[in-house]
């Protein structure tokens, strides 16, 4: 199975959090913050969205910044993924 996104929306895959500190400070599973970075994992078509035409700006395999509430969380075969709007993503991380 895998997930298609329709108009604006993208899937991601959430990066795996941090488990220590940069000073070396090992964090316990509930004192970790969950990450804002994921990796695009699909991307909808795009066009006519609520009267306005949308362009998708992201592809997959890009790693980008999402708002911290933004999205759907979805469980599909033991794997997370979360669907956003385009709009709710705030950068592409350029290596």
């Amino acid at each position: 199975m895998k997930l298609v996104p329709l108009g604006d929306k993208v899937v991601l895959k959430q990066l795996v959090a941090e488990e220590t500190t940069k000073s070396g400070i090992v964090l316990p599973g509930q004192a970790k913050e969950k990450p804002q970075q994921a990796e695009v994992i699909a991307v909808g078509p795009g066009g006519m969205v609520d009267g306005k035409e949308v362009t998708m700006q992201v592809k997959v395999g890009d790693k980008v910044i999402y708002s911290k509430y933004a999205g759907t969380e979805v469980k599909l075969e033991d794997e997370e993924f979360i669907i956003v709007k385009q709009n709710d993503i705030v950068a592409v991380v350029a290596e």
